[in-house]
């Protein structure tokens, strides 16, 4: 099984390198020139924050050793962090992932909000996970979870945990954020189960940030971010950037690689905006309600690439969505696509690449019945009208 460990976005535009911070993580591209959050040649890539991706664990796997030197990336980077805080550590909880359909596992971190189990961390830390499962950083009581609701396009996804109750809850930021105001992001640091805290200041606001696509993964334009010079790394996805009375104002989402780290963070105001309209039960506007629709088939960039990119999405750019494999029984498996054909088009949309196809499915419905085109492996299209399953991934 693959552990994923920082499967991370990389900068799009002028320089295009790759970091790694986040679980099953957006590749994260540099801002775009004149941005507020512009990352220029020499800051790296701006990448997201999880611990995803890597391999040969059973189950739920192991907890990496990220290593004694406090380094990032081939040890370039030094790591300034100190072991979280009971006080930084209270509504924080450890996000541990199966990805059963990926061969994979991941972690990262999510923020308490209420005491029953509503749990806020990023999309891209769940994101294809077939079972998760949350520990109360605290008191070490784990918990299994469910996905109530998400954004892609925010990165936002809602947990509820099972049979939880009397939780400490995280404390919400109700002031007004500032450059130049002191934060600290906290976080599973390196996957490795304890919590850290890297401290920093707010060096803009208003920042953005353009992913790169990376497999099945599209690409987009987060805005609107926290920029800070916290170290935020690896398997920090999810977890809460505090001020200095210790109240959550953001949720830690990227970073920039190099010798100095550029963290990144989503307002904690436009988490709760998409968390408010999950539990309202109202999918629209990017924010899906309950299960994904789910097509069926698991897609690979090329076809010697490792095919456990996602079920749903994929592709050869520019020529279709390569077909790595079908999940028996599934819409997919019904219409007869098979290992080795190229989707090129669904409900008369053109697939060009991975980040086509998930656009592609993007919005669409439980029951959704929509026409797929395919090239088969002979050369020969074909055409066939599914009906959209609910996924069994988040």
């Amino acid at each position: 099984m693959a552990r994923r460990y920082g499967w991370a976005r990389r900068v799009a535009g002028a320089t295009a390198l790759t970091a790694a911070v986040g679980l099953p993580g957006l590749p994260v591209a540099a801002a775009s020139a004149g941005a507020a959050a512009s990352v220029g040649a020499g800051a790296g890539v701006v990448a997201l924050a999880d611990w995803g991706r890597s391999g040969g664990y059973g189950g739920w796997g192991q907890h990496a050793d990220p290593g004694a030197t406090g380094t990032v990336g081939a040890g370039t980077t030094t790591v300034d962090s100190d072991p979280a805080t009971a006080a930084e550590s209270a509504g924080v909880v450890l996000v541990d992932t199966v990805l059963g359909y990926e061969d994979a596992a991941g972690a990262g971190t999510g923020i308490v909000l209420t005491s029953t189990g509503e749990i806020l961390t990023n999309y891209h830390v769940v994101e294809g996970a077939t079972a998760i499962r949350v520990t109360v950083a605290s008191t070490g009581d784990t918990y299994t979870a469910e996905v109530v609701g998400h954004s892609a396009g925010a990165d936002v996804a809602l947990l509820q945990l099972d049979g939880a109750s009397g939780l400490t809850t995280a404390a919400v930021d109700d002031d007004t954020l500032a450059a130049g105001d002191a934060v600290t992001a906290v976080g599973n640091a390196g996957g490795t189960g304890t919590l850290t805290a890297a401290d920093g200041t707010v060096t803009a606001l208003e920042a953005s940030i353009t992913t790169a696509a990376e497999g099945s993964v599209a690409g987009e334009r987060l805005t609107g971010l926290i920029e800070t010079d916290a170290d935020v790394v690896a398997g920090d996805s999810g977890g809460p950037l505090v001020d200095a009375e210790g109240e959550v104002v953001g949720i830690d989402t990227a970073a920039s690689s190099g010798t100095a780290i550029d963290g990144y963070a989503i307002p904690i105001e436009d988490a709760l905006a998409v968390v408010d309209q999950i539990t309202s039960g109202e999918s629209g506007a990017g924010v899906q309600v309950g299960a994904s629709a789910f097509l069926g088939v698991q897609v690979t960039d090329t076809a010697t690439a490792d095919p456990g990119a996602a079920w749903g999405t994929a592709t050869v750019a520019g020529d279709g969505a390569l077909v790595a494999g079908v999940v028996d029984g599934s819409p997919a498996a019904t219409a007869g696509l098979a290992a080795a054909d190229t989707i090129t088009a669904v409900g008369g949309d053109a697939v060009d690449s991975a980040a086509g196809l998930s656009t592609a499915l993007e919005g669409r419905a439980v029951g959704d019945r929509v026409e797929v085109t395919w090239t088969d492996a002979s050369g020969s299209t074909r055409t066939a009208t599914v009906t959209l399953a609910a996924s069994p991934t988040a």
